[in-house]
This record gives C-alpha cells, sequence and structure tokens, in this order.
C-alpha cells in the first residue's frame, strides 16, 4: 500500500469518526444504541492490530536517533502523546502479536498467532488479550510448547464468547490443571522471576519496596539481618548506635523497635558502612556516595528538605544527622568550594567540583520527559567537544547515556538564564518541549515574566 493510499484510509477513518461524533444518538432506539455501542467496540478492538504491524517493523528496521529520540518507546511516547507505561504494554503486546521476519527475510507469523488472529477479526479486546498474555507469561518454561500453544487456542476459544472476566477465571483454573503440584525447583525460571523494585518516593517522604529474593540473594542477607537486625543492634534511638559488637544488656532491653524496623535500620547500616568502606569506585566519574544539594537558607535553618542524586527529597534533619558521620557531597547554591570549575580546553572530563555542581543545578537528565537521576547521568558537552567545545561548567550539563548520544544527531544543547534548553533539528520539531522540568518541579510555580512590548508586538 503507498504512502497515498495509507493517508487516505486513515483520512477516511477520522472523516468516519467524525459523522459518528456528531450524529444524533436521539434518532435511535436503545436496542439499536446497544447494537450500535457493539458494533463500535469491535472496530476498537481491531484497530490495534494495525499499530502492533507498524510497530514490528520499526522494531525491526528504524534507528530511534533518526527519529529524534534515544530509543523507541521514546519516540512513540513523544509522538503520540501516551504514558511510557502504554508505550511498554504497546511494543509487548507488537513483539508478541505484530508479524515477525527471519534472518533470510521469511515471514513468520506472530509469537501469539491465535490470538493476534482473533483480536484481527475484532473477537478479543485489550482485556482478553492481557489475560492471555499473562497466563501465558506465568506459565512455567518446563510446559511443552504443544501443551502452551494448546492453552493459547483454548484460552482464545472462549475468550471469544465470553468477558474477560469469565475468561480470568478460566485460565486460573487451567493453570492449577497444568501445574496442580507448583513449579518444580528450576534454576533458570528463579532467575527469570527474580527481582528487587523501590517504588515512588510519596509525600510524606516514605518509599515502598517489593521484591523476589532468589535462594543465594536470601542466603546472604540472613546472616546479615541476623547481625546488624538483633535487637539493641543499629537502633537510631540510642545516642551512639551499636554497629559493632554486641549491644549491652540495656540496649537490648530498651529497644522497642518491631522486627521489621530492625530489618529496616540493618539495611541503613549495611549501605552506611558500604558507602564508606571506599571500595565502590566511581560511577559516571563521581565517587559513589550520596549527593545532596540544598539552600544555604534551608540549611541554615534546618528545615525543607535536599534533593539527592537519585532524585528523592531528604528532610533537612536527617541530611544534617547523616552528613555528621559520612563522607558525602553537599552541594550548596550560595558557595561553592575553591575547586576550579572552568578548565577551558585542558581537559575533556568534567571534574568532580564541576559534577558536584551540576548535580545542584540539573538534578538529572536535561533532556525533557527523561526521568533518570543525577546518578545515572553522565557529562554532555552542550557545544560538542569535536566543535571546540570547553569543559565549562556553563558549557556542560548531564544527560543520560542515550540521551548524551541522542545529541550529536543534530540536537542543540544551550543554557539560557541558568535552565538548559534542548532543541530538536528541524525535520523533527513537532512542537514539543525544550525544558525537562521533572527533577525541577518548583519552576512550574515562577509565572512567565511578560515579554517586552516591542518582543510582544513583533
Amino acid at each position: 500500500m503507498s504512502s497515498d493510499r495509507v493517508t487516505a484510509a486513515v483520512a477516511g477513518i477520522r472523516a468516519a469518526v467524525a459523522e459518528l461524533v456528531a450524529l444524533d444518538c436521539d434518532q435511535f432506539t436503545h436496542l439499536e444504541l446497544v447494537e450500535l455501542l457493539g458494533e463500535l467496540e469491535t472496530a476498537t478492538w481491531q484497530l490495534p492490530t494495525i499499530g502492533h504491524r507498524m510497530i514490528a517493523r520499526l522494531q525491526r528496521e528504524a534507528s530511534p536517533t533518526e527519529l529524534g529520540a534515544k530509543s523507541l518507546g521514546s519516540v512513540l511516547t513523544q509522538r503520540l502523546r501516551i504514558s511510557s507505561k502504554e508505550v511498554r504494554r504497546r511494543l509487548h503486546e507488537a513483539e508478541d502479536l505484530g508479524p515477525r521476519t527471519a534472518m533470510n527475510g521469511q515471514a513468520l507469523a506472530p509469537k501469539l498467532a491465535p490470538t493476534a488472529g482473533a483480536q484481527a477479526d475484532g473477537a478479543l479486546g485489550p482485556e482478553h488479550v492481557s489475560v492471555i498474555r499473562g497466563f501465558l507469561d506465568k506459565l512455567p518454561t518446563w510446559v511443552d510448547p504443544e501443551v502452551r500453544e494448546l492453552s493459547e487456542k483454548t484460552l482464545v476459544h472462549i475468550g471469544s464468547g465470553t468477558g474477560p472476566e469469565e475468561l480470568s477465571n478460566t485460565a486460573k483454573k487451567l493453570m492449577t490443571a497444568i501445574d496442580q503440584d507448583g513449579p518444580k525447583p528450576d534454576d533458570v525460571e528463579r532467575a527469570r522471576k527474580r527481582y528487587f523494585r523501590l517504588g515512588k518516593q510519596q509525600a510524606d517522604g516514605m518509599t515502598p519496596f517489593t521484591g523476589l529474593l532468589d535462594p543465594e540473594a536470601r542466603a546472604t542477607i540472613e546472616p546479615i539481618l541476623s547481625k546488624y537486625a538483633a535487637p539493641g543492634m543499629c537502633n537510631p534511638a540510642d545516642h551512639e548506635p551499636r554497629t559493632s559488637g554486641t549491644p549491652t544488656q540495656e540496649q537490648i532491653d530498651t529497644d522497642d523497635r518491631t522486627a521489621t524496623q530492625r530489618n529496616h535500620d540493618a539495611v541503613i547500616a549495611i549501605g552506611r558502612s558500604v558507602l564508606s568502606s571506599g571500595e565502590l569506585g566511581q560511577h559516571n566519574g563521581l565517587p559513589v556516595t550520596v549527593i545532596v544539594s540544598t539552600t544555604l537558607q534551608d540549611l541554615e535553618n534546618g528545615t525543607g528538605s535536599g534533593v539527592t542524586g537519585g532524585g528523592s527529597l531528604l528532610p533537612m534533619a536527617d541530611l544534617i544527622r547523616m552528613a555528621s558521620h559520612a563522607h558525602h557531597y553537599l552541594a550548596v547554591f550560595d558557595k561553592h568550594s575553591n575547586e576550579a570549575l572552568y578548565l577551558g580546553r585542558t581537559k575533556r572530563l568534567a571534574s568532580v567540583g564541576q559534577r558536584i555542581v551540576l548535580h545542584a543545578r540539573d538534578r538529572g537528565c536535561t533532556k525533557p520527559g527523561c526521568s533518570v537521576p543525577g546518578y545515572g547521568t553522565q557529562v554532555h558537552h552542550m557545544t560538542g567537544w569535536a566543535k571546540n567545545g570547553l569543559t565549562d561548567v556553563d558549557d556542560v550539563t548531564l544527560a543520560c547515556g542515550g540521551d548524551n548520544r541522542l545529541a550529536e544527531n543534530g540536537w542543540t544543547v544551550q543554557l539560557q538564564d541558568g535552565v538548559v534548553q534542548w532543541n530538536p533539528p528541524p525535520e523533527l520539531d513537532v512542537g514539543q518541549a525544550r525544558v525537562n522540568y521533572l527533577h525541577h518541579p518548583e519552576r512550574l510555580l515562577v509565572e512567565n515574566d511578560p515579554a517586552p512590548d516591542d518582543e510582544a508586538a513583533a
């Protein structure tokens, strides 16, 4: 199909939708409205199959940097204006339901061909597809391919005539029938299921986390917790918390923490010990340690919060307490050390002092929409080192690895009034944002200054 025909087809869909939007629903009976809703739902269920084919080809052939982003996911997030979570779902669905190509160019059916076919016919909706993909993902790896394929066909057949709730209940019963005794001990299966995830920091500063430890991880942490999480150990309520040796009987008797609270405090002690050991070396040019930026006023008043290189907020009382017994870097906006921050062309790599100041100024990747915090970034020369860019703190910025490479493909990065701006090349400019506010939400509360009269009249 030619590009013109694709455009005509999409234009036809939009024209039909416009006609439906203008439709007077009062002219139909209730039964006719229900029938119309059913037809609309069927058409809606079919549309994702077109996207699967498009995304599948982009995954095979496209260069994200040529499309103006560091990854295909970023391309879709920016161009379609959908969330990263929705983008991940579509990419994963395209891998399972989109067409494939063999190494020799031969066309292959989708991984989940029965599901893809039923979706293309409008027999399965997004919720049905989610149930089927979730079932197959949780199916143990030792299950025979024949049983896996038969299970998919069974669920497709049942889902084509029932709702997602019924299909989900059927999937649970089918899983029990296949795996009656539970999963067998299997290294591959355990490796697939292991994870540890930090959640988002909540309004009160607390952060939830979830995880699933493999046997080795549990065996490793058990003896550490037995020491550091014992009653009387690592108690923040003690004037001098016990972190070595054996706690006194008084420390044990006055320890009113629960076992889970002791585990929490033990994790802090473990992390503090590792950070202070000096054995972690460097990451992205900085010693692996806690980096916090704050204002002189908050520091002197003991109020407010500092921002860590990981993007989290650290209450001032906690910051001051941490700084009293650890080797961390504290960047204060009003003052900085005497270390040279302007190195000209004498050095390509930014110094530790410069990187600390960049953590304070940028806090994370400055590419609009990027949420990578400072700990995960690199130093980017805004002018470009190859173009005689200087290693001065006003000519460098923080960027994650992908965006650092993207900046070398026609993008211009500049510092304007203390704020880093990213401008895309003309062919990729669709009016996207120039400034990243994710690491500086306080900027959203500042009104833009009105343009001068001569600029406003221009």
